[in-house]
């Protein structure tokens, strides 16, 4: 199914993303310990994580322009030389600043990965929705790690230690990429069979659209801990608090493998602007349900929104390369991810606010009227596609 230098690039974007993903998640897993050591409320926290969310998405523009320069090796190498210093930050952090600039410098790092590693997936992997697939559940399973390994270090040890093996990932992923990728002169021809010969801007601009809304619920889940802590009722009662609602978050993102799984196997089969829409549908009614839930029936509904959730990935990003030429695919990715790691960090201070006044369970409501608007969009999305003769030739292909 997958060449050898296709498994070995699926491997190290694999566990790149598994890092990455894994790095972002650390500060709000650990968010009720800073809380206490550093005395700040969470509507202040809230922003601090905004921050390193706006710059996780921000430098990901420059760093899809950059892609065409200096291909997605180069970008790689970058980003994990800076994830590796910007997790030494955090680590000697003494303050609640010296934090919020590891976090800048995190967030800044992490923005390069998604253009370099989605460009080098989409152009060298024929399989792209089934290969996203398995790229999305390494980051799932970073994500539940995320949750589940930084709150036990937290609680048991310091959450100094979590930032920790943020440089050992790193330091070591840099070792590995510059020994197995093969650069762009040595590696095999790029696959061309879903590129259009000129971006389809139409399309390209309603999606990132929805990306914005769909962004603000990625972001609004970082609250599943609070919410966990404070509406869980006897559920793994036995366990400290802050480890407990780590825990249940991380059963919420390992049940995103399933929706990768899922998403990236139709993505290679059926027509992905529809199966985008019955994503979306499915996705408001867990978010409706998690506002009102409390004990077992948070946590099913938790989980069945990670299915549910993370099955958009795989299509999503196959849909952008469906709308993008070849030499424009890194800036489209950039451009994705700037709009859902950046303009979707919103979340994070509105989140705060949310939950300092009026209880976090009011964030998942708006975030069902958010992917309420995504979903209708869909629909008009999928409608300007259908017809496009050059998308149904790429299809047939």
């Amino acid at each position: 199914m997958f060449t050898r230098e296709s498994k070995t690039i699926l491997f190290v974007t694999g566990l790149s993303h598994f890092a990455i993903h894994y790095s972002m998640l650390v500060f709000p897993a650990v968010r009720l310990v800073l809380r206490e050591e550093f005395g700040a409320e969470l509507d202040i926290l809230g922003w601090v994580g905004g921050l390193a969310g706006f710059m996780f998405g921000l430098g990901a523009i420059p760093a899809g322009w950059l892609e065409s320069k200096l291909g997605g090796r180069s970008l790689l190498l970058i980003c994990q030389c800076g994830m590796a210093l910007a997790g030494l930050t955090a680590f000697l952090a003494q303050n609640l600043l010296q934090l919020t600039v590891a976090l800048f410098l995190l967030g800044l790092s992490a923005s390069i990965y998604h253009p370099a590693g989605l460009t080098l997936i989409s152009k060298r992997i024929r399989k792209m929705s089934r290969a996203l697939g398995y790229h999305g559940i390494a980051g799932s399973m970073g994500l539940a790690a995320g949750w589940v390994v930084a709150a036990w270090l937290a609680t048991h040890f310091s959450w100094r230690i979590a930032y920790g093996l943020v440089v050992l990932f790193f330091s070591v992923l840099a070792v590995i990429t510059t020994m197995l990728v093969p650069s762009r002169r040595r590696s095999a021809p790029e696959i061309e069979a879903t590129s259009p010969t000129e971006t389809r801007l139409h399309p390209l601009v309603v999606y990132y659209v929805i990306v914005i809304l769909v962004g603000l619920s990625f972001y609004g889940l970082n609250y599943l801990p609070v919410h966990f802590s404070e509406h869980s009722g006897g559920i793994l009662r036995n366990i400290d608090g802050v480890f407990r609602s780590g825990l249940l978050t991380t059963f919420v993102f390992v049940a995103g493998v399933v929706g990768q799984i899922v998403g990236g196997r139709m993505g290679d089969k059926y027509d992905r602007t529809k199966l985008l829409t019955l994503i979306l549908f499915l996705n408001v009614p867990f978010l409706v349900t998690i506002s009102y839930a409390t004990g077992s029936w948070l946590l099913v509904s938790a989980i069945c929104l990670g299915v549910t959730h993370f099955a958009l990935q795989p299509v999503g990003n196959s849909l952008i390369a469906e709308f993008t030429r070849s030499p424009s695919r890194g800036l489209g990715y950039g451009v994705s991810f700037f709009l859902s790691f950046g303009a979707g960090s919103l979340a994070e201070p509105i989140g705060g606010f949310l939950a300092v006044h009026y209880g976090v369970e009011k964030l998942f409501l708006l975030l069902a009227v958010a992917l309420t608007a995504a979903l209708f969009l869909s629909i008009y999305l999928r409608r300007i596609s259908s017809s496009d003769p050059v998308r149904n030739r790429v299809l047939r292909q």
